[in-house]
């Protein structure tokens, strides 16, 4: 079962984030194989981490949460809150796969929250839309059943493109769009 995991950072928190990184980087080394995509989002000046996302291949609900809460970084209080759902991995492939490698031009981690009938459910077809998408899925219920919304990885010249690969935004109730990047320990 796939998931999708947003800590979301509390404010100020950026020394204790830097102080627990090898901690936090260990603790992710242990789901290697089941990590999909990860890495940090940042302020609108770039300079401050605003959270850590975490797509993961996991067991069950009760696994997503262990590996949720026992995060070093959730439980020395980084975190103000998390956003865990179900989600399903409409491309098939992880972020390392992605085409556009792990450099060049901006990414996004855009997050649409809804109710009611299931949208954008499969990727945009335009190839050039699919060029750019370094993940993409519907984020379900904890059964897997009812779709809340739709969430996406994704390559784009500003956030307002990156928000368009949701094609229905009326059907959102929030739109969110937070810069991102692939995360992980730096390759040398």
């Amino acid at each position: 079962m796939e998931f999708l995991c947003y800590h979301r950072d509390r404010s100020a928190s950026m020394p204790l984030r830097q102080a627990l990184l090898e901690a936090h980087w260990a603790y992710m080394d242990g789901f290697a194989k089941e990590l999909i995509a990860r890495g940090p989002t940042f302020d609108a000046a770039g300079e401050n981490c605003t959270g850590s996302v975490h797509i993961v291949d996991l067991p069950d609900a009760a696994a997503a949460r262990a590996f949720a809460f026992d995060e070093p970084n959730y439980q020395a209080g980084v975190y103000r809150d998390v956003l865990l759902r179900r989600w399903r991995n409409t491309l098939g492939r992880t972020m390392w796969e992605f085409p556009g490698g792990r450099e060049g031009g901006n990414r996004y981690l855009v997050l649409g929250l809804g109710e009611g009938e299931p949208v954008d459910l499969t990727p945009p077809s335009a190839p050039a839309d699919r060029d750019d998408l370094i993940a993409y899925g519907p984020l379900l219920s904890d059964d897997g059943t009812t779709w809340v919304g739709t969430a996406a990885l994704v390559r784009a010249p500003d956030a307002a493109t990156a928000a368009a690969v949701l094609r229905t935004p009326e059907r959102y109730a929030d739109i969110e769009v937070h810069d991102w990047s692939f995360g992980g320990r730096p390759t040398t």
